[in-house]
């Protein structure tokens, strides 16, 4: 008989518990969750609202192993994840393995370290049926939302189509940011820059317009630049004021899930799966060399940005040695209204494990990672780097010009780790040398550019995170379920990290926005969430909650299910005849993209491959080119007698023409084409 049985989810984490364990302890893994909600049906009482989980499928011979076990053993403990997923598949063991409700059998730890398991196997606690049940009102809401709705895709647009309360309202996001995009009308505007002299030094560099008569004014036009040009051909230009000062910038916080997801897109390039996948082996376990398995970071599905006191003195400790006692300031981060803050942000858990130094026992992909962890944590508890700054209004005539100049006098974090954004504006800076207020500049030369303004940014994994996290929608371990499932469902496509909504994203998106207003809503999907926080805080009783929504739910589906009755989607008519019954057959979208399919169904049931003809002629033998898609779906161009007489393939489309810039200068415009970056929010 064994004193201790442990379960935690996966072998990984077990392998990582045993070696701090010694005595007659045993860890095995669940191998996630054990029950569930059946696929066949709906799962859910409708009248009671009770879930009727059922043992998952296969996993008959590890429930038996888990409760002989059980049964062998003097006490058992319940290891798994530290958030509601986590004590939700708990609650479903004790319930498995005829664990009392009352009984101290849960325990939770943020890092697997020995201080941290030995410590959490000293203080056992009940199962948080609070936090249970947040996850089983999600769970049940889900699979309520889904399986009323999707039959309505099934009978309109195709079968095996999905709708889901979170990846619907994120397919929502992405279709409407293509429609702003198509609907953009670029405007026209012009910059004007004077490159100016300083006469004893003859250093130069480049002021900008600014206004006139200190009014700020704004070019839209070529006249309006050669009017102004005119005016200040013969003026003289004069420092009317200098300010000098100092600029700190301060450190990112350390990682929660959301701003990992998103920096391991921008620097590495790691799609949100992946990142989530590679954090997951960090945490529960790495062999490294002459220590065995080691759990390298702290639980990595987190909204907070606290630390422990402890780790805050490790990073204190490592950058006095490492860096001198000026590069060290201790930092305290705010969490954000609506984070958890159940357990600690996303860090290393040894800092004396340095990326370097466990290198060699790492894969390429968690060696990236892990450092991207480790010098996030580090300089989050840095000195901000200090920049001296320079500021000049200059003045020819009536007009305004202005330059601003930054020099770092000190790297701090900086020396470590600079936090990325997608869509950064980038600010000019001069190297300005030393003027004095009224002394003249001599000029060398005016610019003036033409530019026009952009649509917003299409989404990236990344920043889609960042808009579902500030607009409520999900929580930290639902993103990544949420993106993969729309990009399997081919609802969206990814092409060079960019998210496009598909066609038939665009059909479903319709059908749901029209008929499903208030749950294909933002404001809906945010609230929803406030509602399990509060369930998890004990405030909102889970069966009420799903009872308000579900009545006037129910209500809705039945009376769009009446209404579409005979509606009939509308299709684009090719001019392909049907074979086989001379119908012209219509474009439909399937999983795999666009088909032609006989307008007959189900009486003929003609279907084909449709075949993408670009306006260009093979750039080789004039033949038609055809689009096709990789298995990635990304777009390549095909000469149709491409094997048998022409070889042309190519990534880019025939005839497209790249962007040209002219410069000229003085007395002459320069056009070119500048992006007016927008902020993705």
């Amino acid at each position: 008989m064994t004193d201790k049985l442990i379960i935690v989810e996966s072998p990984a984490k077990a392998n990582t518990i045993k070696k701090f364990l010694g005595g007659n302890t045993k860890v095995v893994a669940s191998m996630g969750h054990i029950r569930d909600l059946p696929k066949s049906k709906l799962g859910v009482d409708e009248t009671t609202l009770e879930p009727q989980y059922i043992n998952i499928r296969g996993k008959g011979d590890l429930i038996k192993s888990l409760k002989k076990d059980a049964k062998d053993a003097k006490k058992v403990y319940l290891a798994t994840d530290p958030d509601r997923e986590g004590e939700a598949i708990a609650w479903h063991l004790a319930h498995i393995l005829d664990i009392k409700p009352e009984e101290a059998c849960r325990i939770t730890f943020n890092e697997i370290t020995k201080d941290a398991v030995k410590n959490a196997i000293k203080e056992p606690r009940k199962i948080d049926m609070d936090l249970t049940d947040a996850q089983q009102a999600r769970r049940v809401l889900d699979r309520i939302v889904g399986y009323k709705i999707s039959p309505v895709l099934w009978k309109k647009v195709q079968k095996g189509l999905s709708a889901g309360r979170v990846q619907s309202v994120a397919v929502r996001l992405i279709v409407e940011r293509e429609e702003e995009i198509e609907n953009f009308k670029p405007e026209e505007y012009w910059n004007i820059y004077a490159k100016l002299k300083e006469p004893k030094s003859k250093k130069s560099f480049q002021a900008k317009l600014y206004g006139k008569n200190n009014e700020k004014i704004d070019i839209h036009s070529e006249n309006e630049v050669n009017q102004i040009l005119s005016d200040i051909e013969k003026a003289k230009y004069t420092v009317e004021e200098i300010k000098k000062g100092e600029k700190k910038r301060t450190p990112a916080p350390p990682f929660t899930t959301s701003t990992m997801q998103q920096e391991a897109s921008r620097k590495l390039g790691f799609a949100i799966k992946k990142t989530m996948s590679v954090a997951q082996g960090l945490y529960e376990g790495v062999k490294i060399a002459e220590k065995g398995t080691v759990g390298l970071i702290t639980y990595m599905r987190t909204d907070s940005t606290r630390i422990s006191e402890e780790a805050r003195r490790w990073a204190k400790d490592y950058i006095e040695k490492e860096y001198g006692a000026e590069y060290y300031e201790n930092r305290y981060y705010k969490a954000k209204g609506d984070a958890q803050d159940a357990h600690e942000a996303i860090r290393p858990t040894y800092v004396e494990l340095s990326p370097e130094k466990i290198k060699s026992s790492l894969t390429n992909d968690q060696y990236k990672l892990y450092k991207l962890i480790y010098n996030r944590f580090i300089a989050s508890q840095m000195a901000g780097a200090i920049y001296d700054t320079v500021s000049v209004k200059i003045l020819a005539d009536k007009y305004n010009f202005r330059a601003n100049g930054q020099t770092l006098k000190f790297k701090g974090f900086m020396t470590l780790y600079v936090e990325t954004s997608d869509f950064e504006e980038k600010e000019e800076f001069e190297k300005i040398p030393e003027l004095i207020e009224g002394q003249e500049l001599k000029k060398e030369k005016i610019e003036s550019k033409q530019s026009f303004t952009e649509p917003p940014p299409r989404y990236t994994e990344a920043s889609l995170v960042k808009t579902l996290e500030e607009k409520g929608i999900g929580r930290p371990s639902t993103y990544s379920p949420t993106i993969t499932t729309i990009l399997a469902r081919r609802y969206i496509e990814k092409i060079q990290k960019q998210l496009y909504p598909t066609e038939l994203g665009k059909i479903v998106n319709k059908l749901l926005v029209e008929n499903f207003p208030n749950i294909l809503n933002v404001k809906f999907t945010a609230e929803m969430e406030e509602q399990f926080d509060k369930i998890a805080d004990g405030k909102e009783e889970w069966k009420k909650v799903i009872k308000e929504f579900y009545g006037p739910f129910k209500t809705t589906v039945e009376n769009v299910e009446k209404e579409l009755e005979h509606v009939k989607l509308e299709y684009e008519v090719s001019d392909v005849p049907c074979e086989k019954c001379g119908r012209m057959m219509v474009i439909k979208y399937g999983k795999y993209g666009k088909f032609l399919a006989c307008p007959g169904y189900p009486e003929c049931q003609n279907a084909k491959p449709l075949v993408e003809i670009i306006d260009k002629p093979c750039p080789k033998c004039g033949g038609k080119v055809q689009i096709r898609k990789t298995k990635k779906r990304r777009n390549y161009y095909i000469c149709e007698n491409n094997p048998a007489s022409c070889d042309y393939i190519s990534w880019n489309k025939p005839g497209a023409e790249k962007k040209e810039t002219t410069k000229r200068k003085t007395a002459t415009k320069k056009k070119t084409t500048k992006k007016n970056k927008k902020d993705n929010k």
